[in-house]
């Protein structure tokens, strides 16, 4: 027999947070927000916290002898928000989540190991997914190896390719991310454009990481698909390429042209003459494999 659970969770929420017969306190974020737990709910709710616990050390030190002291433990690295949002998880098995924090608490919750939270930060996710967050959202799911996010986050993006394209997120995926959307025969955008875009990316990406386009670039660059592009267009892009060897010519460019010279996709990978969703029709696609 069972009693109420909505009951036996609203009784636990109130001791979320709450002082009174807390026997741990952390020091949150950079605001330095101090937040009141019980050892005995924290450990039998998650392995991670119970080695922390069971150290009963904080993360730093006596300033006057370097040794590891009792006290507070401090996690300078997340937001009071964030580390409340996992506290409330741990007593009530429910979460409140915000657009601002749930790729936030979708992490923390991966750090220490709680799959329930991930899915609950995962379903919140794909509920409220937009253009501004799915890049961020993807790479939060190809770095945690969350594959129905990463399904569901690219069909997003090939519903929209433009609109995302555009989003600051774009411009902070990293090269195994980009490449990965860009192998998809779905995108709603035209080569032509996809190549720009790529552009543009690989030039904010070359300023932040302080290394070359072409070398930032050089994995998503393969899975552009340049023999889509006429002559005429190839031969624009050709000029461009000379100013920051954005795509190397020996094998990227040269195979276009060698394409449209052999009237087919001769030597080039199938992948890359096939037309995606958003490819514009030239006369020449008749002829690619």
């Amino acid at each position: 027999l069972q009693g109420e659970a909505a009951a036996f969770t609203a009784a636990l929420r109130t001791l979320v947070n709450n002082p009174q017969f807390s026997d741990v306190t952390f020091v949150v974020g950079r605001e330095q927000q101090k937040v009141f737990a019980h050892r005995c709910v924290l450990a039998c709710r998650c392995q991670a916290f119970q080695g922390m616990l069971s150290q009963g050390l904080v993360g730093s030190e006596d300033p006057s002898n370097g040794i590891p002291s009792q006290g507070p433990f401090v996690l300078g690295n997340v937001q009071p928000e964030v580390f409340l949002a996992v506290i409330e998880f741990l007593y009530t098995n429910s979460v409140t989540l915000n657009i601002h924090i749930a790729l936030e608490v979708l992490t923390s919750s991966v750090e220490y190991g709680l799959q329930d939270l991930c899915k609950l930060c995962t379903k919140f996710i794909k509920d409220t997914l937009s253009v501004e967050q799915v890049c961020e959202a993807l790479q939060a799911a190809v770095t945690y190896g969350l594959a129905d996010l990463q399904q569901h986050c690219l069909a997003f993006i090939e519903g929209c390719t433009a609109e995302v394209m555009r989003t600051q997120g774009f411009h902070e995926l990293s090269d195994v991310v980009l490449a990965r959307v860009l192998r998809s025969d779905r995108l709603a955008m035209d080569e032509l454009d996809l190549v720009q875009a790529v552009r543009e990316w690989a030039h904010v990406s070359s300023a932040v990481l302080e290394r070359p386009v072409s070398e930032v670039a050089a994995l998503p660059v393969r899975e552009l698909r340049l023999p889509l592009l006429a002559p005429n267009e190839l031969a624009t892009l050709e000029n461009h390429n000379r100013r920051d060897l954005l795509i190397p010519v020996s094998w990227g460019i040269a195979a276009a042209w060698r394409s449209h010279a052999l009237r087919r996709g001769s030597g080039v990978p199938s992948r890359l003459c096939r037309p995606r969703r958003g490819t514009r029709p030239r006369d020449h696609h008749r002829h690619l494999d």
